[in-house]
């Protein structure tokens, strides 16, 4: 009888841990995850500029389709952020997930949403433009999220 209940002591102990570590690595969580990323993404464009924070938060191989024109790689990225003919005043982006995905196996995930694009352009007045955003997320070795897509 006491080798029964010890059995039965460390089988429920086994199947606890297990759905524990099931919940703490979840479709769900890393749902999460994206929306906490993409919220620190919006933020920092607040914050530091639309350039700044596309090259922080792309991964080595993303690609901007800007235009009805690829942006492939990083370097190509910083390139295209950094030689922008066009510069406005006062520009503004920002945007939140409408809706998020991710892989089964956690290591790609997709957001889309509203955006609002605000700027004052050479006669002064303001600009809006609102419009629908998706992008591909790949998590990174580090654990982070980056995009592969905008």
């Amino acid at each position: 009888m006491k080798t029964n209940l010890l059995l039965i002591s460390a089988l429920i102990v086994l199947f606890s841990s297990c759905s524990v570590e099931i919940e703490k690595d979840s479709p769900e969580k890393w749902k999460e995850e994206i929306v906490e990323t993409e919220r620190n993404f919006s933020a920092m464009v607040g914050e530091k500029g639309i350039p700044e924070a596309f090259i922080y938060f792309a991964a080595e191989d993303a690609v901007l389709m800007r235009n009805n024109k690829l942006v492939i790689g990083r370097e190509a990225l910083v390139a295209y952020l950094e030689n922008q003919t066009v510069k406005v005043k006062d520009e503004k982006l920002s945007w939140e997930p409408d809706f998020v995905d991710v892989s089964s196996s956690g290591d790609l995930g997709y957001s889309y949403g509203q955006f609002t694009y605000l700027y004052t352009d050479s006669t002064g007045s303001t600009v809006e433009n609102k419009g629908v955003f998706h992008t591909v997320w790949k998590r990174q070795e580090d654990g982070s999220w980056r995009f592969v897509w905008d």
